[in-house]
């Protein structure tokens, strides 16, 4: 049998399948938790960060409500065409509220409704949930997830 010249290009020798495979997991996993508040897994990504423009003491520019669409679409890495849409459903099941913005009318900024800001209590639960489901702990948690951030830097970074 000859020797394989080629194990490079072998399925399992691949960073972007392993990633791709733990993010479709993943996401199956954040799957029965959302559903029973209502949500896909990005209207929960929009929800993420709405929920932490409620915080107190934080200036427009970290996104305290309401936020534009424009920053919504840079914290999740999303272009409008994306989400728009995702924010016209979560808006008709009366999740948020969209509307012009009185300084510049071409600016689309986007507020939580009471319902909206409710779900947040009924969701506070999934993050600790899904790294139970994981094995890992918060310690082994938090580096893994810094060391992902730290290859989407590098990889996002111009002349990547």
């Amino acid at each position: 049998m000859a020797e394989d010249q080629y194990p490079q290009l072998h399925l399992d020798n691949q960073l972007c399948f392993s990633v791709y495979t733990l993010s479709r997991l993943i996401t199956q996993a954040y799957q029965p938790m959302l559903q029973a508040l209502g949500l896909t897994y990005p209207q929960y990504l929009v929800m993420l960060v709405l929920w932490q423009a409620l915080e107190k003491g934080r200036p427009a520019t970290q996104g305290a409500l309401p936020v534009t669409v424009k920053f919504l679409c840079e914290q999740l890495q999303l272009d409008t065409g994306t989400v728009t849409p995702l924010l016209k459903r979560m808006e008709s099941n009366g999740l948020l509220v969209r509307r012009r913005s009185a300084k510049d009318e071409r600016v689309v900024e986007v507020d939580l409704t009471d319902s909206g800001k409710t779900l947040r209590e009924q969701a506070k639960h999934i993050p600790a949930d899904i790294l139970c489901q994981t094995g890992v702990d918060v310690e082994q948690g938090k580096a893994l997830r810094d060391e992902l951030k730290g290859l989407i830097r590098q990889l996002a970074a111009p002349g990547s």
